[in-house]
């Protein structure tokens, strides 16, 4: 089980094909997955997607008292930019874990991958995520109007926030 980092109360690494479980209360979780890029998965599926996460370089399990309550995207978008996305658990909603984790995982790259710009891209009805994203001290880059087509209807289209920071902006 390859460690990133850990903060004062929870641990971020790699997944293990054993998160299964876990990962499928959050995965199976229609008022979790709504604003994501995909559509809300079976329990079975979490099997496969388990695997798929432990093989990755983009997805990472945030653990509170050894269970997985979230999951960390983290993607090389070149030039030294990269994109952050995060989706907890509800039931540990609420509670700072999601801050914590993400402005670690935010320290973490800068300090010690050498990242030079982190940027979200965040649904414009997601508040609480655009309320996170400035919390941890992420500035509002953009709006792009209609960009990413809506999961109730495919003929519309979404639009989404850019946030952003830079290593000198949070180091």
């Amino acid at each position: 089980m390859a460690i990133l980092f850990s903060t004062e109360r929870l641990i971020v690494r790699k997944f293990t094909a054993d998160d299964h479980t876990d990962l499928a209360e959050i995965l199976t979780d229609p008022v979790v997955t709504y604003f994501e890029p995909y559509q809300t998965f079976t329990k079975e599926a979490c099997v496969q997607e388990a695997i798929n996460f432990s093989k990755s370089n983009e997805f990472f399990a945030v653990v509170f008292e050894e269970k997985v309550i979230g999951k960390i995207y983290f993607s090389d978008r070149k030039y030294g930019t990269f994109e952050i996305g995060y989706t907890f658990n509800r039931a540990y909603q609420g509670k700072g874990f999601a801050s914590e984790s993400v402005k670690a995982m935010l320290h973490y790259a800068f300090e010690k991958l050498g990242v030079r710009r982190v940027i979200a891209e965040i649904d414009t009805r997601n508040e609480k995520s655009a309320n996170l994203a400035r919390h941890i001290g992420m500035r509002l880059e953009a709006t792009h109007i209609a960009l990413f087509p809506s999961k109730e209807d495919e003929s519309k289209y979404n639009d989404f926030y850019i946030y952003a920071i830079l290593k000198d902006e949070l180091i």
